[in-house]
């Protein structure tokens, strides 16, 4: 184990142990464990949370009824967390996290165990949030989750960082293209110099790093011989098979 002394770590320039009152206000955490007061009903839990951040009692509430608004539990504002059901409960886990309107805002695992139509509200919410400026950190085993909101990833394994970079980085420094092109008359003698290709039952099967700018030259040469071309897919590596390639193992491994 590192033993650390030293070091000073600040939060949008306050330092979190001398001014750590200011420093906590700018985060807001919504870990995986469900974290809530099981005395307070939902309106009094968000309007506590925003008080606790320092916001006045008239302002606090305000805050809690935008945040159930926001999160569909309106209907639920005099219930208590005991009285919701699981997808319900992450909803008010994110309200709370969000009630003091931080700027940094740490998600863990926010949409585990929700229904689609939920996932793609929460979604829509963090892309507006993040486009108005906030600074969103998640952590998510939905590889899908991370290639659709994130602008930078870090692929960990083991607790280690084993790449990191934009989703277009990772997959075109570690991700390959498959081209299929189904072809009539098609010769062994016909050379794809500058590609690693191999054809087998009428299908020429090419790996590409930039799909969409080499087909239009792979229909180039092909036309030029005697072949023709009858069909053309494209499978685009995604995310999740820059994973699978780097680490060996599946996503819920």
């Amino acid at each position: 184990m590192v033993n650390i002394s030293s070091g000073q770590v600040s939060v949008l320039g306050h330092d979190v142990i001398k001014d750590y009152k200011k420093s906590r206000k700018k985060i807001g955490l919504a870990p995986q464990e469900f974290n809530f007061d099981h005395f307070f009903n939902l309106e009094e839990m968000l309007s506590f949370q925003a008080g606790y951040y320092g916001f006045e009692s008239s302002k606090a509430r305000d805050r809690s009824k935008i945040m159930l608004k926001q999160f569909g539990l309106e209907s639920k504002s005099k219930s208590t967390p005991r009285q919701l059901s699981g997808g319900m409960k992450r909803r008010l886990q994110i309200a709370k996290a969000l009630v003091h309107d931080p700027p940094i805002i740490i998600l863990d695992e926010p949409t585990a165990g929700v229904d689609l139509e939920l996932r793609h509200m929460l979604w829509d919410y963090l892309n507006k949030i993040n486009s108005e400026g906030k600074t969103i950190l998640l952590t998510t085993h939905y590889i899908e989750e991370a290639e659709h909101l994130c602008k930078q990833i870090a692929i960990i394994d083991s607790g280690k960082i084993i790449t990191e970079g934009s989703t277009t980085e990772l997959i075109q420094n570690s991700g390959e293209n498959s081209i299929q092109i189904k072809i009539k008359n098609w010769q062994e003698s016909n050379i794809l110099d500058d590609w690693k290709y191999t054809f087998e039952n009428d299908y020429l099967n090419i790996i590409s790093k930039d799909g969409e700018s080499d087909i239009p030259k792979l229909i180039k040469i092909i036309s030029q011989s005697n072949a023709s071309i009858e069909k053309i897919n494209i499978k685009k590596t995604t995310l999740e098979d820059v994973f699978l390639k780097l680490t060996g193992k599946s996503i819920d491994a």
